[in-house]
């Protein structure tokens, strides 16, 4: 069989938040911001989910980050996201998105997760859903901490370009593969792929699905991943090194649209 994957973005596609931004009360307690500082992440989030994530919008956030993490610790950012992950990540995760990863990989597909985020909160989460491997923005170190600039920003075109070297070196037929996003930032993610799907779009991005015949999910239910498991036991199995999968889908009208299995 030729290889193939399920691209996801994470914000507002498989999490419904910003996942840099949730860790914003936890790198406080750890010393590493303000309360200052956290009540600007939480305005920023808020715009984040009530605006869309724009052009706009993502470069302001993309200053704001690399303002705030110039001079943090990488040892403790990775012990304070370890520590935290699941008590700020697993309420937000979409119950739908968790399904359709297991869809995916009950299919045969690689899942990876194209992000903006650093990899220092996207490879944990990853690691959590059980994805093959994660694509997300790499800051620089110097001396063990942050210099405040960006390595790779994994980005609108980026993320297409990354998409494409990682199919080459694993072989995906990009045509037999499958994309979700949220945001119009996206758009060149999806067109790399032969199945795009707009997730809970922003109204740019819902108009060029529309234009394109792209079909659109909407994905309501954060739901935590570790009830979920104790709902359905049998799905424990597939828990592998904190990699936890759920079944169950809602599709929003949409199923019969959704993956060839």
């Amino acid at each position: 069989m030729t290889a193939s994957a399920a691209f996801f973005d994470l914000d507002k596609t498989i999490i419904a938040k910003s996942s840099t931004l949730a860790f914003s009360k936890p790198f406080q307690a750890g010393g590493l911001i303000s309360r200052r500082a956290v009540l600007r992440s939480a305005y920023a989030q808020f715009v984040y989910l009530v605006g869309g994530a724009d052009h706009d919008q993502m470069e302001k956030l993309r200053q704001f980050m690399s303002q705030l993490c110039t001079g943090w610790d990488v040892t403790t950012v990775n012990e304070i996201v370890a520590e935290t992950l699941h008590h700020v990540v697993d309420p937000i995760v979409y119950d739908e998105a968790v399904a359709l990863i297991e869809e995916h990989r009950a299919a045969g597909r690689d899942i990876v997760i194209v992000s903006a985020s650093g990899t220092e909160v996207v490879e944990p989460i990853g690691e959590m859903l059980g994805a093959d491997t994660v694509v997300a923005t790499r800051l620089e170190v110097e001396d063990g901490r942050y210099t405040g600039e960006i390595a790779t920003y994994v980005y609108a075109e980026q993320k297409a370009v990354e998409i494409r070297e990682l199919a080459e070196r694993r072989g995906y037929d990009l045509a037999q593969s499958y994309a979700y996003s949220d945001s119009v930032t996206d758009v060149p993610m999806l067109e790399a792929v032969g199945h795009a799907f707009a997730v809970n779009p922003d109204k740019e991005l819902r108009r060029i699905a529309g234009e394109r015949g792209w079909p659109v999910l909407v994905f309501m239910r954060p739901v935590a991943l570790r009830s979920r498991l104790r709902v359905r036991p049998t799905l424990a199995a597939v828990a592998v090194g904190g990699a936890v999968a759920v079944g169950g889908v809602v599709w929003a009208g949409a199923r019969r649209r959704g993956p060839a299995i």
